[in-house]
């Protein structure tokens, strides 16, 4: 199925990535030990994050909610946007278009 974006794909990703960054228990879904993570330098996680943030990407357009550490994402393909989710708050909105 897919989603569709009008903006680049890039920027999305690149947003995506920093939302990622602010989830707590990312390491614990790329199945990472916190002191491997602690240990990577920051330009590593960042690297990390934008894996996780395409793979998100595909697998929101086949799945619209995927549950990441502590968030939840869900793809909402009438507003052309991803949300992050994180318990009933609104953590992070990253627009397709």
């Amino acid at each position: 199925m897919g989603i569709k974006f009008g903006r680049e794909y890039n920027d999305i990703i690149n947003d995506f990535t920093d939302a990622l960054r602010g989830v707590e228990g990312c390491c614990e879904f790329l199945e990472m030990p916190a002191d491997d993570w602690d240990a990577m330098s920051e330009e590593e996680q960042k690297e990390c994050m934008k894996t996780l943030a395409d793979d998100l990407f595909y697998g929101l357009g086949v799945e619209a909610q995927m549950s990441i550490g502590d968030c939840m994402v869900t793809h909402d393909p009438k507003r052309h946007l991803i949300r992050i989710d994180q318990g009933e708050t609104l953590t992070t909105v990253i627009y397709l278009v």
